[in-house]
């Protein structure tokens, strides 16, 4: 302050200096210097972070991205038709597929079946076109130890030939799936995995009642998970109550229990099951001691065993989620209601469930999507009815090696788990919000 009251103010461009130190000068720093000095502190601070995250980002990109996307591509590729018959897809290309195929189409198959270098390639081909008209097979690899037929034959020739060697070249529907399949994408696999089909022409439409089985399949995934789900709820939700009331170490010693069975391998577990559901295991024996039943309960190779099998490998996704949450609830609030008046049971369902709800939705959603991917429990405890989604994956995978429709299964779990994540995100939001 001056001495007439008024404020001195610094002019424009002036510089703000230090107080010097003791036998030191003052150092002048600008607001730009400042500036640039956060600047580049802030930006060692991101790049020491990146660095960081570098490995588990590289490690998700090639063993998790790169791994789903070529799944997903796969799903659409269509390659086998494709990569041997180019030529005769061309010559089909503006084919009506009601009428007889052209003749230019027969000179085209018996040069692209000609051109084929290995016998691999043929029985790929062949494959994949008896997976959609039966007798494909015989008749692509027929043809091709038959060949060649004739040199330079005329694109009549080469129909007379074909026919003369096989009348089955002459029937449509050998040609309409070659026609069909000559593109290299195709939605055929994604829409054989909702029980969809393209006719001859081309046209979408739902297949059969006697062909239809992912739906029914897709929906018994969902309906077995919704199961396991409730029971790991109904069981875990006590335990993991009744462990949040205990003393950490008392706790610390019983989610030890908890964890055990993570320490043991699925196939062991399952090895134990059946072990103990059999009809002359321990739970049938102890049945009838206790005079429960006369005769054993089938237990084993069938939905129930499945189930139980699957609570208890899941329990503990359950439990931990719902520990969490219900340890950081202060146990103040429902004494509170109870001494205002309210009894334990509303105080219960009034103040303390609601306060859960987050662990509830975590643990259900965790135990949920790790069901509908299951695959060695039902395969190897239930029956053929109790298989899910996951075992016609691997079927097409190892045993019809069909990649494309595998792919496409695959791709129908994956967006199943999407949309329930996205669902679960959605509630969450809503929540917090109202919260």
């Amino acid at each position: 302050m001056s001495a007439s009251g008024t404020e001195l103010q610094p002019f424009a461009g002036a510089t703000l200096e230090r107080p010097a130190p003791a036998g030191g000068t003052g150092q002048a720093v600008t607001g730009g210097t400042l500036a640039a000095q956060l600047h580049r502190a802030e930006r060692r601070r991101k790049l020491r972070a990146l660095a960081l995250t570098m490995p588990l980002l590289v490690f998700l990109l090639v063993f998790f991205l790169v791994p789903l996307g070529s799944l997903l591509v796969r799903a659409v590729e269509n390659p086998e038709v494709a990569d041997v018959l180019p030529h005769t897809g061309q010559a089909l290309a503006d084919w009506d597929r009601n009428s007889p195929p052209p003749a230019a189409a027969y000179a085209a198959i018996l040069a692209d079946l000609g051109a084929i270098e290995e016998t691999a390639q043929a029985g790929v081909l062949a494959r994949r076109l008896n997976s959609e008209v039966a007798g494909a097979r015989s008749l692509v690899m027929g043809t091709y130890r038959a060949l060649p037929l004739g040199d330079n034959l005329s694109a009549d020739e080469a129909r007379s030939k074909l026919i003369e060697h096989d009348a089955r070249w002459e029937e449509l529907p050998y040609w309409q799936t070659i026609a069909k399949n000559s593109s290299r994408w195709t939605p055929d696999y994604l829409l054989a995995a909702l029980d969809f089909k393209r006719n001859a022409q081309g046209d979408i439409e739902r297949v059969g009642e006697g062909e239809a089985a992912f739906s029914d399949i897709l929906g018994r995934t969902f309906q077995m998970s919704a199961v396991v789900t409730f029971f790991c709820l109904l069981m875990g939700y006590p335990l993991a109550y009744w462990l949040s009331t205990l003393s950490e170490r008392k706790a610390n010693v019983l989610l030890i229990l908890v964890l055990l069975p993570f320490w043991t391998s699925v196939l062991v577990r399952i090895a134990a099951w059946i072990v103990l559901l059999q009809n002359n295991g321990l739970v049938n024996r102890f049945l009838i001691w206790i005079g429960a039943t006369d005769a054993p309960i089938p237990l084993l190779f069938n939905r129930l065993g499945v189930i139980i099998a699957m609570v208890h490998i899941l329990l503990p996704f359950m439990i931990l989620p719902l520990y969490s949450v219900m340890k950081s609830v202060p146990p103040n609030y429902l004494r509170a209601a109870i001494s205002l008046g309210s009894t334990p049971l509303a105080g219960f369902f009034r103040v303390y469930l609601p306060q859960t709800y987050p662990g509830v939705a975590a643990g259900g959603l965790l135990v949920f999507i790790t069901c509908i991917g299951y695959y060695v429990t039902p395969a190897l405890l239930g029956g053929p009815a109790d298989q899910m989604l996951s075992y016609y994956v691997a079927q097409y995978t190892n045993v019809e090696v069909n990649w494309g429709m595998a792919c496409a299964l695959g791709g129908v779990l994956l967006t199943a788990t999407m949309v329930l994540y996205a669902l679960y995100r959605k509630v969450s939001k809503a929540e917090l919000s109202l919260g």
